[in-house]
């Protein structure tokens, strides 16, 4: 399994590294540009956790410009926002699902399991 992590903030990226390096393929963009790019360069990417706030473009944007790319790869927000409507928001712009950060491990392994089975 691969799984692409959009992530601009570096201690952010370490935690989710650390998680997820010996389990599955990790693969890495600091902004929207290099998503798109990761996403031309490796169709067989399974899972994106997808930071919503981006230096380059907002996260749920980049979302439906890559699903456009790829309408098979399931998508994960990661926010530290967690507010009323959010989920209504994240779903609307293709993502298969959101977690809040800060990112609980064992949250996250759960929903990468859900996902990687459907």
């Amino acid at each position: 399994m691969t799984i692409m992590v959009v992530e601009d903030e570096e201690i952010n990226w370490l935690y989710l590294n650390e998680i997820l390096k010996n389990r599955v393929r990790v693969l890495r963009a600091v902004n929207g540009k290099e998503a798109i790019e990761l996403i031309k360069q490796n169709p067989g990417i399974d899972i994106i956790l997808m930071d919503v706030k981006l230096p380059d473009i907002n996260g749920l944007e980049l979302t439906k410009i890559i699903k456009s790319m790829n309408e098979n790869v399931k998508v994960i927000a990661q926010t530290a926002y967690a507010l009323s409507g959010d989920r209504e928001s994240v779903i609307a712009a293709g993502c298969s699902g959101y977690i809040s950060k800060p990112v609980n491990r064992d949250e996250l392994l759960n929903l990468i399991i859900a996902y990687s089975n459907k």
